[in-house]
């Protein structure tokens, strides 16, 4: 138990840490894009196929997916506040969106279609919205204060950590929502705000936006797939199939990114 606290605690500090010099260096797409990856939720599922039965990760996933949806709500109201608030004030009615979405969500019907439907329909809203706003990504000046910077990542390492280790305690539901809950983008969010200003800040969570397709892949491959090979087996194609997403947006980001 302890161990896995630790590692989800270090990769959820690094993945910060790595956003917001990737954002300072390549712009705020790339950095957008890697905020997407699974470096926080492939650790938490890792030890959660070794601590749990095969039937209580299904249903994590699908909890996982539906807190993921509520994620795509605080990225989108952090992106329409951020401009007329404060960094604090913009997170925290990011996160008031999440946990009411979350309360919402809860209730859907469980299954992986449902799931799916319900973020289609989120991610739609989330185009929409982007196309409504026509932010432009800005590279910012590159100021870095590395204890700052560590400090940050270490609190989100913390939250994180602690999160999804108490929830595995209280079933699934409450595992795969706390496992969901956008940790990192609170802390890169306001990082982001804080360091660079809110252009960077919200053209980045943007980005993040498609970013997250790659944990949604991760999350409906391990609901898919534990069924039928088991967790433990699930789990290495789930992050391939997810990696390849990232891949894939990355590249797309990397040719809008670059002049010429």
């Amino acid at each position: 138990m302890i161990v896995g606290l630790l590692v989800k605690m270090a990769m959820t500090a690094a993945v910060v840490i790595i956003v917001t010099l990737l954002v300072g260096r390549l712009g705020p797409r790339i950095g957008g894009i890697v905020a997407g990856t699974p470096i926080v939720l492939g650790p938490a599922f890792f030890f959660l196929v070794r601590e749990q039965t095969d039937a209580f990760v299904a249903h994590a996933a699908v909890s996982t997916l539906h807190a993921l949806a509520s994620s795509l709500l605080f990225l989108m109201c952090f992106v329409a506040v951020a401009g007329r608030l404060d960094a604090i004030a913009s997170v925290a009615a990011g996160v008031a969106m999440w946990l009411v979405a979350a309360l919402v969500f809860v209730w859907m019907p469980a299954g992986l279609l449902p799931a799916l439907v319900l973020y289609t329909a989120v991610f739609a809203l989330a185009l929409w919205l982007e196309r409504r706003l026509r932010l432009q990504a800005e590279r910012p000046d590159v100021h870095t204060s590395w204890h700052d910077l560590l400090a940050r990542g270490i609190t989100a390492g913390m939250l994180v950590g602690i999160a999804t280790t108490i929830g595995a305690h209280y079933g699934p539901v409450v595992s795969g929502t706390l496992t969901g809950f956008p940790v990192g983008f609170v802390v890169i969010s306001l990082t982001l705000h804080q360091r660079y200003g809110a252009p960077v800040a919200r053209s980045t969570l943007v980005a993040a936006q498609r970013g997250m397709l790659s944990l949604v892949m991760f999350a409906a491959a391990i609901t898919a797939l534990t069924p039928v090979l088991g967790g433990r087996a699930a789990f290495l194609p789930a992050l391939v199939a997810s990696l390849l997403v990232s891949a894939l947006l990355a590249g797309v980001a990397w040719y809008r990114e670059v002049p010429g």
